[in-house]
């Protein structure tokens, strides 16, 4: 079961978690039922997260930026991918190196 990261702006926090493969694995860990994705790097690593986040955010709804993609509102998943959903892998970042790269706002 590949390892990935769960960020929850809500506590400001992001945490190892382990995954099943597939998107319900990812859209549970989300809770949310559309899941979208972003390639972050050049070696594989994806952040998932709820398609729908900007249509659902309120004013006062959390956020967390990852490096130069747009502010994400709600929780995401980053983990690396062989292919998409159904082949996730450990990511190729440490913890310590995705935190210096989250904002949570």
């Amino acid at each position: 079961m590949p390892r990935a990261y769960f960020i929850n702006p809500e506590k400001a926090s992001i945490e190892e978690i382990e995954i099943d493969n597939g998107l319900e694995a990812i859209k549970k860990a989300i809770g949310q039922d559309s899941v979208d994705s972003d390639e972050v790097g050049r070696d594989g690593d994806f952040l998932f997260f709820d398609e729908a986040c900007f249509i659902r955010a309120k004013p006062d709804t959390r956020r967390f930026k990852l490096d130069t993609l747009p502010p994400v509102a709600g929780s995401g998943v980053f983990v690396g991918s062989a292919g998409g959903a159904e082949s996730l892998k450990d990511p190729s970042v440490t913890l310590e190196a995705l935190k210096a790269r989250v904002v949570f706002s």
